[in-house]
């Protein structure tokens, strides 16, 4: 046999690499498709996947996807709580490093995803933000309900059942059950609402707000808490999202409490749906997660394809009570799992 020379191994050599690197790409293509052709690959992570409320929104997105297969592909993630922010940073750094066209996010943190996000909004990838605001310019559309107003809501609401059941509000307290702390869309809900119920009863004691880590357990405890330390005068509670709001219920409920202590909360789920209707709960201030999931995908698509999107989209809020909790336009709202096509 022919001995090769040193050129021609080097040649050989330098089209293997070349070859071998085509065919890498190649692969990488096959399974995900070339960034920026149809369908658009559109990575969308939630808070948690423990909560109804995350589950609608990723019904909407999958919806999305659904009845336009041919121009986009959803994939989605989301750690087990929303007190898994670390993990929800290192998905979201998992997905980033697949280079997806686009990213929906409902980041549990302001700050914590806020390195990644401008990374990959620096790579060119189109970043929608839900639900909570983020701390950086970097992002190409924020779709959210107004916090601070329906904090606000609530605390009318409450007043309004407050007057409905002759409570007399001298000299009494109202608390707040948050589900975290340092979270920006929960701190607004609890300043809207607070700020609110100062202005229209000014002689009401705020019981300094406790928090509970998005665990109906520990919200259950900590109402109960409530109710023995503060007694007859503790006259209302406001909790800032479903996970709060099951365990407030819970604790009004198995005390005999819904006509004495008046509850208003953020959010739905089939828990907070049945609260309502026994009266344990007597209004929720209800999102539209399932338009930010269907609104986001296609917010993501119009970014990839060049359009200029609004800063900031309101996505509207819901009160739902007892008189309108059946109501078929409430239907969509409280359980869009009825909406799934997927």
């Amino acid at each position: 046999m022919k001995k090769l020379g040193k050129r021609t191994l080097v040649a050989l050599l330098l089209l293997a690499i070349v070859a071998s690197g085509l065919f890498a790409q190649g692969a990488k293509e096959a399974q995900t498709g070339p960034k920026g052709e149809k369908p658009y690959n559109i990575a969308v992570i939630i808070k948690a996947t423990d909560s109804d409320f995350w589950q609608y929104l990723l019904v909407g997105a999958n919806n999305y996807a659904v009845e336009h297969p041919e121009l986009v592909k959803v994939t989605t993630y989301g750690p087990p709580s929303e007190a898994d922010i670390d993990q929800q940073v290192s998905i979201l750094e998992n997905v980033i490093s697949t280079n997806p066209d686009g990213i929906v996010i409902a980041s549990t943190s302001s700050d914590a995803t806020v390195p990644a996000l401008e990374m990959a909004y620096d790579k060119g990838i189109k970043i929608i933000t839900v639900d909570n605001k983020v701390n950086t310019p970097k992002v190409h559309s924020f779709l959210a309900t107004d916090n601070t107003y329906g904090g606000s809501l609530a605390a009318e609401k409450m007043v309004e059942y407050l007057k409905k059941n002759n409570i007399a509000t001298a000299g009494k307290k109202v608390a707040v059950v948050s589900a975290m702390a340092g979270v920006q869309v929960l701190t607004d809900r609890d300043n809207g609402f607070i700020t609110r119920i100062k202005e229209l009863i000014p002689g009401i004691e705020l019981i300094p707000t406790r928090y509970v880590d998005n665990d109906i357990i520990k919200a259950l405890s900590t109402t109960e808490d409530l109710i023995t330390t503060y007694g007859k005068d503790l006259i209302g509670i406001f909790a800032d999202n479903n996970h709060s709001a099951d365990g407030v219920a819970r604790a009004i409920t198995e005390q005999g409490l819904s006509n004495k202590i008046m509850v208003t909360a953020y959010d739905s789920d089939p828990e907070e749906v049945a609260a309502i209707k026994s009266g344990a709960l007597k209004a929720i201030m209800v999102q539209d997660p399932y338009g930010m999931g269907y609104k986001g995908v296609d917010s993501a698509v119009k970014a990839i394809e060049g359009a200029t999107l609004p800063a900031y989209v309101d996505t509207g809020v819901v009160i739902v009570e007892q008189n309108n909790v059946n109501d078929p336009a409430s239907q969509g709202i409280l359980d869009p799992f009825t909406l799934k096509k997927y």
